[in-house]
């Protein structure tokens, strides 16, 4: 059965971008370090990170079969060209996918709603997991009941504005596990099990 995690990096005090929604310092730990985590594409660049954060970043996107994000990041990267940099097919919640969906992005799904979104990428994952990429999404599927594992690559910067990876949670608090906490360069990665 596959792990339904989400991982965002975030500054110390809990963005996960500025308001006009770049990410500044954030990803400095994505260059940090001397070890190359290659990407499945030529085109995309590896990550040259610390012996920590590689063995961090091997953990939870070797086993990835399915990413779900939101229509905003889809539309800011321009859904990755059809390649996202797990290498692995992504799934859309959106209420309008794009008129061009099926020939621009042949292997992204597009779904109405965060549940059916999760159900459809553990179909497309199979056994491997499915990781969350989206703030928005997570905290819904996190509501849901939907998400095993919360992953956090805390930064060490402050941005004092911008978008947030936790919002109010309409559910009241939600109670994880004691992290696993791997020391990297730029990032200390905390991994949560999601408390049942």
């Amino acid at each position: 059965m596959s792990t339904v995690r989400s991982h965002m990096t975030m500054s110390l005090d809990g963005f996960i971008a500025q308001p006009d929604d770049q990410v500044g310092e954030l990803f400095e730990w994505y260059d940090a370090g001397d070890v190359a985590i290659p990407t499945p594409y030529e085109h995309v660049p590896a990550f040259n990170v610390d012996a920590a954060s590689a063995a961090f970043l091997r953990e939870v996107t070797d086993g990835c079969g399915a990413v779900v994000v939101g229509r905003h990041l889809f539309d800011i990267t321009d859904g990755w060209d059809d390649t996202h940099p797990a290498g692995a097919p992504v799934v859309v919640v959106t209420h309008r996918p794009p008129a061009d969906a099926a020939e621009r992005w042949p292997t992204t799904s597009f779904v109405d709603g965060v549940a059916a979104a999760i159900e459809r990428a553990e179909q497309v994952a199979g056994d491997r997991d499915v990781t969350i990429a989206s703030a928005n999404v997570a905290q819904q599927a996190l509501a849901l009941g939907l998400v095993d594992e919360v992953c956090v690559s805390l930064v060490p910067v402050i941005f004092g504005e911008g978008i947030p990876y936790f919002t109010v949670l309409d559910t009241g608090h939600l109670l994880l596990e004691d992290p696993v906490v791997v020391q990297g360069t730029r990032a200390v990665h905390l991994r949560y099990p999601v408390r049942r």
